[in-house]
């Protein structure tokens, strides 16, 4: 077993055993125990009570932070002549059709969010196998395949973020950066879980909420009591 660092021990004599935080203690404590050079990010874990093997509890979303993510989102639009103006225009970082999808045929895939048109996803559709494992796949339940490309650029730029829950029933989604104050980084927190309570499949029975963590870059996880979050 690893021996902790004299930071992780300081960290760690911070979060008092066995107690649940309210996600407001939460969110001011996150930023207590980190202690990294660089602007950690801030995550969120949340454990669903979901069968995500039965397509009738798969549980897939979309929210827009209300103060952002605090990082910088490179956006590629696949898209037709004419909406290329549209897409630059809203501060799309690449913008392009079949140069971009041969570029990615060949292996880049330097970009956190693609945005598309349903006209060409026929072409589109062919890079699944490249774009399905970095989880870069357009899709129209994320707002992705759209036709209003500008506006799908802004709000990905203004903090929209898209979440999955994985197979053991997990969901995994940054709320910010640790610079961030206390109660943005609560307010971010809550969105989330605000959006994952409206998303409960009829078919979950039993707890949904089953528990919720926050930590940072290679922080401690702090445990926060679903009661306390308001809306859930």
């Amino acid at each position: 077993m690893a021996r902790l660092t004299k930071n992780q021990k300081a960290a760690l004599s911070k979060i008092e055993a066995g107690k649940a935080y309210s996600l407001q203690e939460a969110a001011a404590l996150v930023k207590e125990i980190t202690t990294t050079k660089f602007d950690a990010s801030v995550d969120i874990d949340v454990r669903l009570g979901v069968d995500p093997r039965k397509a009738n509890q798969m549980v897939r979303g979309i929210a827009t932070l209300p103060h952002g993510t605090g990082k910088t989102v490179r956006v590629l639009v696949l898209c037709t002549p004419d909406k290329e103006e549209e897409a630059k225009a809203a501060g799309a970082d690449y913008v392009g059709l079949d140069d971009y999808i041969s570029k990615i045929e060949g292996g880049w895939t330097d970009v956190d969010i693609i945005i598309t048109m349903p006209s060409v996803m026929a072409k589109v559709g062919k890079l699944g196998r490249i774009l399905g494992p970095r989880n870069l796949m357009p899709n129209p339940k994320t707002g992705t395949v759209t036709t209003e490309v500008g506006k799908a650029v802004t709000d990905v730029k203004g903090g929209k973020i898209d979440f999955k829950v994985d197979k053991t029933g997990i969901i995994h989604t940054s709320v910010g950066k640790v610079s961030f104050e206390a109660d943005k980084i609560y307010d971010n927190a809550l969105e989330v879980l605000q959006t994952l309570s409206r998303l409960k499949p009829s078919a979950a029975k039993g707890t949904y909420f089953k528990s919720i963590h926050i930590s940072s870059t290679m922080s401690p996880g702090i445990h926060v009591d679903t009661k306390s979050v308001a809306g859930i």
